[in-house]
């Protein structure tokens, strides 16, 4: 049977969210604290740098600041001149995590080629830009 995109978009979403879950739960990880791991990767950053790039992922549950308040407890991150970054063990992990994402990453594109996951990629961005267009009017 056919099935239309927004049934395969919402399958793939829930199996991508499930599977980054399992993979990020091995290192004892949730999915905030890994996406704030990973963008002190590339700069410290303050608090309000940080609630602005998870915005988009709250759920209005105070799980943002429950997870930013796990990693520097667990001294993952810490605070300096009013950034937060990683501290020694905080950049091993993520490091960790890192690999095991990116070998998740592997398996869920098997027999995928960069040509195709391209495509793909670039035909459900302009699907979602023409959605948020028709939403606009």
């Amino acid at each position: 049977m056919n099935r239309p995109i927004g049934y395969w978009v919402k399958r793939l979403d829930a199996a991508l969210e499930a599977q980054l879950d399992s993979t990020l739960a091995r290192v004892h990880l949730t999915r905030r604290q890994w996406q704030v791991l990973n963008l002190l990767s590339s700069a410290p950053a303050t608090p309000a740098e940080i609630w602005d790039f998870l915005r988009p992922f709250d759920t209005g549950d105070g799980g943002q600041e429950r997870d930013l308040a796990a990693l520097v407890r667990r001294e993952l991150v810490f605070l300096l001149d009013g950034r937060l970054a990683h501290t020694g063990a905080g950049y091993a992990l993520h490091s960790e995590a890192s690999r095991l994402v990116e070998a998740t990453r592997h398996e869920l594109t098997a027999g995928i080629g960069a040509d195709e996951y391209a495509i793909a990629v670039s035909v459900l961005e302009r699907m979602t830009n023409n959605a948020d267009r028709l939403a606009a009017r």
